[in-house]
């Protein structure tokens, strides 16, 4: 049985003591009561409008206006902060849809150097506090602070508290915790209580607590299987709980021998401190809808040198080359293909990706787009992307010839040696 506590924490100045309305020791009302607060370990830990967050921090004339982080009228909206979010603006929205709904939003470009230095020093707050620490994303993460107790003087919750007053104080940016007995469930309670949030869901609680909630409660579960699911009548987790798990295997497939899982709050994943990579891509948007062949590939080669550089810094090479599309009216598709050998070369990546492209433009000859994007997956180690290749003399030639462009490039400046397709595209880049 989970140890239970009758008293409370306080977020602002650490106090623990019998419940009450507002903290005895400094009076602050951000409390957090809970029986199993003391006795719980699994922690998701979510930046509040990471982004949007920055920008307000650096440029403190921001602070009361609503903000979107993204292009200035093509794109999508990367992120926007919680006065852009009361307007019903969301991530991922289209940007002239986002202006349309506050005009008034202020649009800043993204800045992911800053982005990632504010990521890197949250990191290490938190490896500061355990080694088991899982990274979600740039501004997301799970935190395992199971037996940390005696290494803290403090239970997790308490700890957890510090934590977030820091990054506070060092980082200037809040976040929103949630707390309880594995990662699903910490990932639900982490967006209960946003922003500057610390929420907990306790083991004995779980199946009663997700009950009246939505199936779209759970993450992965999309609007699209929302709306079969409510079709067939499980509109809640509750409904879901009710349910047969071989009937919802039958029915569902694998999603439904997941969901029933899930819809009672099981998650046997554990804490990891890191991922295999199984993929290295870029992707940009224009400024406006190209359909032309010519700049549609000036486009591509960017995105591919892109690509070459982070696989090869990651000494990663990859088997598959996709081909990433959308269309003028926000349609995406993909095209790949596999090669007979693995590559991070830049060559090869456009070459493949040119290719796709060319049978997607001889299809539909007139259709425009709004993004270009290339990938490689199927990844193996670099020293591993010579095996099978039939003509490994001339692959090896390629990479020696693009590495001595790139240390050029990184001496002299882009644009300095290369092909014509890198003089246009490095001008286009910095019109």
């Amino acid at each position: 049985m989970p140890e239970r506590s009758e008293k409370q924490l306080c977020r602002d100045c650490g106090n623990t003591a019998p419940m009450e309305e507002l903290c005895p020791n400094c009076g602050s009302a951000r409390t957090v009561r809970h029986p199993e607060l003391f006795s719980l370990g699994i922690a998701h830990v979510d930046c509040d409008a990471f982004f949007a967050a920055i920008e307000k921090r650096d440029r403190p004339e921001l602070a009361n206006k609503p903000v979107l982080v993204g292009g200035e009228v093509r794109g999508v909206v990367a992120a926007c902060c919680y006065i852009a979010r009361s307007y019903g603006i969301r991530s991922a929205m289209p940007m002239f849809k986002a202006k349309q709904l506050c005009p008034e939003a202020v649009v800043v470009r993204s800045s992911f150097d800053r982005y990632k230095e504010a990521a890197h020093q949250i990191r290490e707050e938190m490896r500061a506090l355990t080694p088991l620490v899982e990274p979600a994303s740039i501004d997301e993460a799970y935190m395992d602070m199971t037996g940390t107790d005696r290494l803290h003087g403090a239970p997790p919750a308490a700890t957890l508290a510090r934590f977030a007053r820091r990054i506070e104080e060092r980082v200037g940016i809040t976040v929103s915790i949630g707390l309880s007995h594995n990662k699903l469930l910490a990932k639900i309670a982490s967006d209960f209580d946003k922003p500057r949030g610390f929420f907990v869901i306790g083991r004995e609680e779980t199946a009663a607590f997700l009950a009246p909630h939505p199936v779209s409660l759970i993450p992965g579960v999309g609007q699209a299987f929302a709306a079969r699911l409510s079709r067939d009548g499980f509109r809640t987790l509750g409904d879901v709980q009710k349910a047969d798990d071989a009937w919802l295997e039958k029915k569902y497939g694998d999603h439904g021998r997941s969901l029933a899982r899930r819809a009672r709050g099981e998650d046997r994943r554990e804490v990891v401190t890191s991922h295999e990579t199984k993929s290295v891509s870029g992707e940009t948007t224009f400024n406006e809808d190209l359909s032309d062949r010519e700049p549609l590939e000036d486009r591509l080669y960017a995105m591919a040198k892109k690509v070459s550089t982070r696989a090869k810094a990651a000494q990663l090479a990859g088997r598959v080359v996709t081909l990433k599309l959308k269309t003028h009216d926000f349609k995406s598709f993909t095209r790949r293909r596999t090669l007979p050998h693995a590559t991070n070369l830049t060559a090869l990546i456009f070459e493949t990706g040119r290719e796709l492209l060319a049978e997607e433009l001889i299809e539909a000859p007139r259709r425009k787009y709004r993004l270009i994007g290339v990938g490689i997956s199927d990844l193996v180690d670099a020293d591993l992307m010579d095996d099978g290749f039939l003509f490994s003399g001339d692959h090896k030639r390629i990479g020696r010839r693009e590495n001595a462009v790139s240390s050029l490039a990184e001496k002299f400046g882009d644009g300095v040696i290369g092909t014509l397709r890198d003089y246009r595209t490095t001008r286009k880049k910095k019109d």
